[in-house]
């Protein structure tokens, strides 16, 4: 038995699937990224006339996925301190790492939980990383 759950306040999905996924007492987001719910603003992205990524800014991605990572897991009736396992898709691992780890290291300083870190060739929006998290509730 599951249960889906949405957040009214993280960024909507771009396909079919819900925020997250209860299963007994684990929680499963979907990938998360640093859209802003009901606009097409992506914190930390300037975009091209044609929609090309331009310039970004890691460190203004990484606060804003923590951010939407946070709202759908309080949705779901779990919290940042119930985090077990992150994965971490970067677009740039060379030149991004350091500052994400940084950042990572401030959110995280308290619960620690399981980390992966992989580098991709792209993400479907034009985002520099993403985050697949597994809670407790």
């Amino acid at each position: 038995m599951s249960q889906e759950f949405n957040s009214e306040k993280a960024p909507e999905p771009v396909g079919l699937y819900p925020h997250a996924r209860k299963v007994g007492d684990l929680l499963f987001l979907s990938g998360v990224g640093p859209r802003e719910r009901n606009t097409k603003k992506i914190p930390g992205v300037t975009l091209g006339e044609n929609g090309e990524i331009v310039a970004y800014d890691i460190e203004e991605q990484c606060r804003s996925v923590f951010k939407n990572v946070r709202l759908i897991l309080e949705a779901s009736g779990s919290s940042w301190d119930k985090l077990v396992d992150v994965t971490v898709f970067l677009t740039n691992m060379k030149d991004d790492f350091a500052t994400y780890n940084k950042i990572y290291a401030e959110y995280f300083a308290d619960n620690q939980p399981c980390r992966t870190t992989v580098e991709i060739n792209c993400l479907p929006t034009p985002i520099a990383i993403e985050l697949k998290c597994v809670a407790t509730l």
